[in-house]
């Protein structure tokens, strides 16, 4: 088992378009404006938007000569051939281990679809976010529903995996699993299908062994603001205050609010 300092924090959904990358990146710069060490490591590589988030962001202070803090970034791109899996995993372990020594938290960015990567960011993980939109559809990574009854499900196949996960950890003598799963992209508008799908996540969260935070929900400002690498905590700065409006300060607190949740609940 490694002897490390670091924090380290694994943000994944089985399923694509969640918002993974954004939470991740918010989470770095909360922390970070928090007097925390962050690094964050994208090990979506291929798909790489963590990557360009910040690619943007370095690009964006320079040409605009604002200083922004900036997380380390690793980004890792999957090996082509399986015969290489093995070894590129121990490459990983050790490099996290180094890292582990010199920053308070590491944050990794998960792909969207199972490989050996994904499952090697959930085994190094001390807390799971999963961000989950709003539907019904969505939770069914989560637990198969039966519409005839409120009662009568399985759990779904990410839930499946976290499960094993667990086990995992279990055997390697690891602390259990801080699994989070946060409402991402919410509507803004109350309806009896947002009802239901909260409901629903309360009531199999102790099931499956996950707590429920407070859900982000879906803002303009969140698409506009990747294309300058900038986030809803940024927008304090002198330099941008004049762009600062309410839905930025609620967006801001709903971050936050994340963050201060990542700590278990006794």
């Amino acid at each position: 088992m490694m002897n490390k300092k670091a924090h380290i924090i694994t943000v994944s959904n089985e399923k694509g378009g969640t918002g993974k990358s954004t939470v991740s990146m918010h989470l770095a710069i909360t922390l970070m404006q928090e007097k925390f060490k962050v690094a964050v490591i994208d090990m979506d590589g291929r798909q790489g938007t963590l990557s360009r988030y910040i690619e943007n962001r370095i690009n964006f202070a320079k040409q605009n000569n604002i200083n922004l803090i900036i997380p380390q970034l690793v980004t890792i791109t999957p090996r082509a051939n399986s015969n290489e899996y093995d070894n590129h995993i121990s490459e990983i372990n050790m490099l996290v281990e180094e890292i582990s020594k010199t920053y308070d938290a590491i944050i990794i960015d998960t792909p969207g679809a199972k490989n050996y990567l994904f499952e090697t960011a959930h085994k190094l993980a001390d807390t799971l976010i999963t961000p989950l939109s709003d539907s019904l559809i969505d939770l069914n990574v989560l637990a198969e529903l039966d519409n005839q009854s409120k009662e009568k499900h399985k759990a779904g196949h990410y839930a499946q995996f976290v499960w094993e996960i667990k086990k995992y950890l279990a055997m390697k003598g690891k602390p259990m699993l801080n699994w989070i799963v946060v409402g991402n992209k919410i509507s803004p508008l109350n309806s009896r299908n947002k009802t239901l799908f909260f409901e629903k996540l309360e009531n199999i969260s102790k099931l499956y062994g996950f707590r429920v935070a407070n859900g982000i929900k879906d803002r303009v400002i969140y698409k506009e603001l990747f294309l300058q690498g900038l986030t809803v905590l940024d927008l304090n700065s002198e330099a941008l205050k004049s762009r600062l409006t309410l839905s930025h300060l609620a967006a801001k607190q709903e971050i936050r609010n994340l963050a201060e949740f990542i700590c278990p609940q006794q």
